[in-house]
């Protein structure tokens, strides 16, 4: 049976609010260097390919412009709200970033983050464009976009999901984000503990000496050499959780 065309609008409009609101957030698609049309154009055209699909488990339509006015709304949080934990995620870069930069003396080198929209530490913004990088790299935005779909499942259209479980379950995100960027910068902290206790113990037996200048060139390098070593492993942390997060959904 076919649509009228007031219930085809209808159903367009709720299915476009929720995944709109996620591909304008989601890490790797809703970047912000990307323009806002070209995301608004996939978001539509990737509304309109699930549509069949989604169509019949969407609400009738009520005869109320107020209550149809509400439904929309409520899509549009929901999608608000899943775009926003699934970026929460991308953060841990910035976390880890600082932290590495703190760590081996490149707190104070800056560069415009495009992930951030603003000035962010060195190693930031790097971890930043490889993470996004590794997102399309590995496939794992084909795993965003069934998210997207999947979340009808965990949460049905025209159902507000209940405030306490949802800000339970954005805490939990921000925590885990907050984890895994210390979990990345893990072999800097420990690095950075052992070298400027040892620094300390050189600076008491010789104190006439500048120890933190003329040891920042080896603390510099030192903090290069185990980013680099340890660069795989950092990215695999970070790929697990957001893979987790996508079969969540999926």
């Amino acid at each position: 049976m076919t649509l009228e065309l007031p219930a085809l609008i209808y159903a367009a409009a709720l299915i476009f609010a929720r995944l709109g609101a996620i591909l304008m957030l989601m890490p790797s698609i809703g970047e912000p260097s990307i323009p806002p049309r070209i995301r608004l154009a996939f978001a539509l055209l990737f509304a309109l390919a699930l549509g069949p699909a989604i169509a019949p488990s969407l609400p009738p339509m009520p005869e109320q412009p107020m209550a149809m006015g509400g439904l929309l709304v409520s899509e549009l949080l929901i999608g608000l709200m899943i775009g926003a934990v699934s970026r929460m995620f991308l953060s841990a870069a910035a976390i880890a970033g600082q932290v590495v930069g703190m760590q081996s003396g490149l707190a104070m080198a800056q560069s415009f983050d495009p992930t951030q929209g603003q000035q962010g530490a060195l190693m930031g913004a790097f971890l930043n464009l490889l993470f996004i990088a590794l997102i399309f790299a590995t496939n794992l935005h084909h795993l965003l976009l069934q998210a997207a779909r999947g979340s009808y499942m965990v949460f049905p259209a025209g159902e507000i999901p209940l405030i306490g479980d949802a800000a339970q379950w954005a805490v939990t995100a921000f925590v885990d984000a907050f984890r895994i960027g210390v979990q990345i910068a893990a072999p800097l902290i420990v690095f950075g503990l052992i070298f400027y206790l040892a620094l300390g113990v050189l600076s008491r037996l010789m104190p006439q000496a500048q120890i933190f200048f003329i040891a920042m060139p080896s603390n510099i390098l030192a903090g290069f050499f185990i980013v680099a070593i340890s660069l795989g492993t950092m990215a695999m942390v970070w790929l697990e959780r957001m893979e987790r997060f996508a079969v969540e959904f999926g």
